[in-house]
């Protein structure tokens, strides 16, 4: 067998540096310290005590710690590698990772919001460092006769049929965060900008609280599976509590939670030690008990009966507007509901489109990577949907995920929304820096956390102007570009008006790159095949599909279902099945540290 050079008798660092070894040099340096003490001087016992200290370590990590393999083999210098570990994302984020490529936002980006937060410009000079000539590089076109006029402050009509207090959004909101995920002074911050800025701020589905209400603002009220606010002791809809909650002036439209981008399809566990009395009362649960929202909705399980609830949340709320929000996963199942609304001639005012990367709701890596639609193709589905199916004037929609910029808001209007919210921009906006603890209850600006030695140091009215001024700026530089682009509102754009660059030679528009259908068009006979055999295959009366998934859907016996108090009695790694959230997660931060560290270790 030939040798390869230089092989022979190789003796790598892992090799050298055993467990004897280091015990070795350590006795050694006990020896060197204790004769330098006692025949040199005794100042030198400060370098003994540090090797006492040492010997100690060594002990530990060779005969009673068990957990940890690396440790047992490599003695003290084993703990460099958990050091090392503990400061990787603060080193990836401040020394090493460039301009434009960091995530889930780059350092150009967090720029850009930190500057129009604090009311500073946000120009950049000598040009730009992206690669505008990749495929996956977007743009939009500017005209050689910008327009003189365009709406400063551009807003969005809420009210189809039905609705007696229709509303007019802005473009740019602050998108559903619960307070619990946030802390107080971090909801207080968002409603007093949002108030002082004339913008939506979204309750997320943990309700109303006292903070919500404190400065004012106009809200949007996300109910999601747990009915937080309108539930029923055994966690059913109420509609009593419903109604009386939806006529708070403050309260100006309503809408179903049915998935999010963060997790489509998952529910989550509010451990009881995060239950306190304002949480409870804001959500409607006992104090100190597990609370879980689950992943499915018992209001509905057709795509009619969604549609008929849409009916009776705008009767219960007095007529407002109401809507739901989707991730968007199933074409057909979609399709059904747009079937269900043409049926019953009930539709929503507004529909929320989040795309899969969506990101202020924890989960398991499996899910914030591989399930549900991003928002491009999402909108894109759920606009040629509604067009389709002759109901998009009827019927608005909404967009969230990664929307942080003047250049997406265009962008997602050119893809088919008419109103934008943010939620990690309006985060930032508040002062977060990206450290990703939010489920550790660690945050350490005091942004998403409930330990009041951190959130307490937020300061309310500093933050508020942030929050506005970054609303203000992001949509004052939306307009900017429109009119670039020679337009006058925001209703002239469109998919021809948005370019993607598909090879290094090549660019096309959003027109090109997806069939768009034509109004009422999947009526009367649609063109395109696809989409006419999954209109064909939808059914109002369903959600399930034997032919495409198998077989029969398996029926659920009562006795069967997930109890709260079942879930919240679960061991850790139990509830983090079930889908531990935001929402003040069950994992300790220390633990998630460790167990990361481990992981190589335990293999």
């Amino acid at each position: 067998m030939t040798k390869l050079p230089g092989r022979r008798n190789a003796r790598t660092l892992e090799n050298v540096i055993t467990r004897p070894t280091i015990l070795g040099i350590l006795f050694i340096a006990n020896v060197i310290a204790l004769a330098l003490t006692v025949f040199v001087s005794p100042w030198w016992g400060v370098l003994l005590a540090v090797f006492v200290f040492l010997d100690l370590v060594a002990v530990y990590d060779v005969l009673i710690q068990k957990k940890h393999t690396l440790l047992r083999i490599y003695p003290i210098l084993g703990h460099a590698r958990y050091i090392l570990e503990s400061i990787r994302p603060e080193t990836q984020q401040y020394f090493i990772e460039r301009n434009f490529d960091g995530t889930p936002f780059d350092r150009d980006t967090r720029s850009v919001i930190y500057e129009r937060a604090k009311g500073l410009g946000s120009k950049k000079s000598f040009g730009t460092e992206r690669k505008i000539t990749e495929p996956g590089y977007e743009y939009i076109p500017h005209s050689m006769a910008p327009s003189r006029s365009v709406n400063a402050n551009p807003r969005v009509h809420l009210g189809g049929p039905g609705c007696t207090q229709p509303y007019d959004v802005s473009i740019f909101n602050v998108a559903a965060m619960s307070f619990g995920a946030l802390s107080p002074n971090a909801v207080r911050a968002m409603n007093k900008g949002a108030a002082m800025g004339g913008f939506i701020h979204d309750t997320g589905e943990g309700s109303i609280s006292p903070y919500h209400l404190e400065y004012g603002a106009d809200l949007f009220w996300e109910i999601g599976p747990g009915y937080f606010g309108c539930r029923t002791a055994d966690g059913d809809f109420d509609p009593d509590r419903f109604s009386e909650r939806a006529a708070l002036p403050q309260v100006k439209a309503t809408y179903l939670k049915i998935s999010q981008g963060a997790k489509p399809g998952l529910g989550g566990m509010l451990p009881g030690d995060k239950v306190d009395e304002i949480i409870a009362k804001t959500r409607g649960v006992p104090v100190g008990e597990g609370v879980v929202s689950p992943p499915f909705h018992r209001v509905y399980s057709t795509p009619r009966e969604l549609v008929r609830f849409m009916g009776v949340m705008r009767e219960l709320s007095g007529g407002k507007p109401v809507g739901f929000k989707i991730c968007a996963g199933s074409r057909i199942e979609f399709l059904a509901v747009c079937k269900a609304m043409v049926e019953e001639d009930i539709t929503p005012d507004f529909i929320v489109v989040d795309g899969a990367e969506g990101g202020t709701g924890a989960a398991p890596l499996e899910y914030s990577d591989r399930v549900g639609m991003p928002l491009t193709d999402g909108l894109v589905l759920v606009h040629n949907a509604l067009v389709g199916a002759g109901l998009r004037d009827r019927v608005k929609i909404g967009a969230t995920g990664k929307i942080v910029t003047g250049f997406d808001i265009v962008k997602r209007m050119c893809q088919g929304a008419d109103f934008m919210a943010s939620a990690r921009g309006m985060m930032m906006a508040t002062g977060c820096i990206q450290s990703q603890l939010c489920h550790t209850n660690e945050c350490p600006v005091g942004v998403a956390t409930q330990n009041p030695k951190r959130w307490q140091a937020v300061d309310v009215d500093d933050k508020a102007n942030r929050v506005r001024n970054f609303h203000d700026a992001t949509v004052q530089e939306a307009v900017g570009m429109l009119a670039s682009m020679g337009l006058e509102n925001f209703d002239q754009l469109s998919p021809s008006m948005l370019f993607r660059r598909t090879s290094d030679e090549y660019a096309e528009t959003y027109a090109e790159l997806y069939n768009w259908l034509e109004p009422g068009e999947l009526l009367t006979g649609t063109r395109f095949h696809a989409w006419a055999e999954d209109w064909a295959l939808a059914d109002p009366e369903r959600f399930w599909y034997p032919e495409l998934h198998g077989g029969a859907k398996p029926a659920v016996e009562p006795a069967e279902e997930i109890k709260t108090v079942e879930l919240a009695a679960m061991p850790a790694g139990a509830q983090a099945a079930a889908g531990a959230d935001v929402h003040g997660g069950s994992a300790d931060a220390e633990q998630v540290a460790e167990d990361m560290q481990d992981e190589d270790a335990e293999k």
